[in-house]
């Protein structure tokens, strides 16, 4: 993972470090695919709950550099599939994302006893962050 300013990192985890809606593009027989996402920023990467099984996925599979975008922010990253949400590995992200996403976690949608039910991660490797007049880019 890319190491991120300290000026930049704390404006991204004042503006990510939560439950935040993001678009996220893939590439898949060159063709882009973009898709809004409920994502969690922490220390040069987002997080994502999703489906392995998803096109998302075996699009990341195929190809894992991706770009991400959101409120005065855009960058591209590598896709990282960190392997099913319950496994201990995972424990400490998965404790802070049940936390953040706690509105809409346990609605249904997701089936933590499906091991395909996993955690994405993007690690960031460049981008541009506007930020009160001025663009930092990292």
């Amino acid at each position: 993972m890319k190491k991120i300013d300290q000026e930049v990192e704390k404006i991204m985890s004042e503006r990510f470090g939560k439950d935040t809606v993001l678009a996220l593009a893939t590439m898949e027989h060159e063709m882009p695919y973009v898709r809004y996402v409920n994502a969690y920023y922490e220390n040069g990467a987002f997080y994502i709950i999703t489906h392995a099984l998803s096109g998302k996925m075996k699009q990341i599979e195929n190809h894992p550099i991706v770009a991400i975008a959101g409120e005065w922010f855009t960058a591209h990253g590598k896709g990282v599939n960190l392997g099913y949400f319950g496994k201990k590995e995972n424990d400490g992200i998965a404790k802070r994302l049940r936390g953040v996403f706690v509105e809409w976690i346990d609605n249904g949608h997701n089936d933590f006893n499906d091991e395909n039910t996993i955690i994405l991660c993007v690690e960031l490797t460049d981008g541009l962050l506007l930020s009160h007049g001025k663009n930092y880019k990292f």
